[in-house]
């Protein structure tokens, strides 16, 4: 696997990431005696942005590089180049194709919605991105797989955080999956969560054997839970915890 520093889109961003990442850390104050902003209103703007790309960290206004900081993974599968990084606004409709093909072989009940809430409301650029973090997987820039962690709204569950993934039918089996897991579980551990879930169908075979290949657990099973193609199935609710 090889790294990547990160991408900007503005030389703006790229500057200041650069005084954060060189310094460690860096204030509002700081950011303006080195001349690289003097708004606070473009400041806001600017930070609000790179912390929703997964760049910055902020903490008492205090700025921090962010332990993922946007880096792309680069792994070769076989002879092909998979990339893996933090999902951007772009990459919407790659995703939306993704769960809408795991979502047609219902056997990905959560994928519908996913694909739904991200045509509806552009939710890889809403504000509240500290309770959420989307990974894509690419091929020649084409996403293939997405793989989202999501903290619940409710207080009483906010130590628990519920994993949505998915991968083209044709790039299955070759790693991809693994990889991309790995990266937003990473994530749920460096936010301390306690708990990553997800549900599937009792008849999705390989997606129970994909989890538990990798240290999931089966917590509890809901009987006739779903109703597919006309028949009663079984939901399988998994989870791994994190401590």
């Amino acid at each position: 696997m090889t790294e990547q520093r990160p991408t900007f889109e503005t030389r703006d961003r790229e500057r200041i990431y650069e005084f954060v990442d060189e310094h460690g850390e860096a204030t509002f104050e700081e950011l303006v005696d080195a001349n690289l902003l003097t708004d606070p209103d473009r400041y806001q703007q600017l930070i609000a942005v790179m912390k929703r790309d997964g760049l910055l960290e902020e903490d008492g206004g205090t700025l921090r590089p962010a332990m993922d900081a946007g880096i792309e993974e680069t792994h070769h599968l076989d002879g092909t180049e998979v990339t893996i990084r933090p999902a951007r606004q772009e990459d919407i409709s790659g995703i939306i194709g993704v769960m809408k093909q795991i979502a047609g072989e219902k056997r990905y009940i959560v994928a519908e919605d996913v694909a739904r809430e991200l045509a509806a409301d552009s939710a890889l650029m809403r504000g509240d991105l500290e309770d959420r973090r989307f990974f894509v997987a690419t091929i020649d820039d084409e996403v293939v797989g997405g793989c989202g962690v999501e903290r619940p709204q409710l207080e009483k569950l906010a130590h628990t955080a519920e994993l949505t993934l998915g991968i083209l039918e044709e790039y299955r089996g070759e790693d991809i999956g693994s990889h991309l897991l790995q990266r937003a579980m990473s994530w749920a551990k460096k936010e301390d969560f306690h708990k990553v879930y997800n549900s599937v169908p009792s008849t999705n075979i390989p997606g129970i054997e994909f989890l538990e290949d990798h240290g999931w657990d089966t917590e509890a099973i809901r009987r006739n839970h779903y109703r597919i193609d006309g028949e009663f199935v079984d939901e399988v609710m998994m989870a791994y915890r994190m401590n």
